[in-house]
């Protein structure tokens, strides 16, 4: 799981993120969800998929965006699952690279 901060608009951050996962031939954004409060401020919500071969199988990246913190900074919030097998749920490190996809595709912006 990884919470950080960033310079960057809601709709510029998710088009950050959205580049950075689906630059690969296997990263597929599966769902999104959007609210918006009635106050100001939106939340965002996508959920990806990747195939790692270190996992042996396909591995999912949910990110969850808001900008209740205040205009032109976005909370970024993203955990990765479904590596391992059976009962196992080593996957060989293969979750936090997909995090890390999201970390190194934001770094230039973190707030923190």
């Amino acid at each position: 799981m990884t919470e950080f901060f960033v310079s960057l608009d809601l709709d510029a951050c998710k088009q950050a993120v959205h580049d950075a996962v689906t630059d690969s031939l296997t990263g597929t954004l599966i769902d999104r969800y959007d609210l918006s409060h009635p106050q100001g401020g939106a939340c965002m919500v996508l959920v990806y998929e990747k195939h790692y071969y270190r996992a042996g199988n396909r591995l999912t990246l949910t990110v969850t965006l808001d900008d209740f913190a205040g205009p032109g900074r976005t909370r970024v919030h993203c955990v990765g699952g479904g590596g391992g097998e059976g009962f196992f749920r080593f996957d060989w490190g293969a979750a936090d690279r997909f995090e890390d996809v999201i970390r190194d595709a934001l770094a230039g912006y973190r707030t923190e």
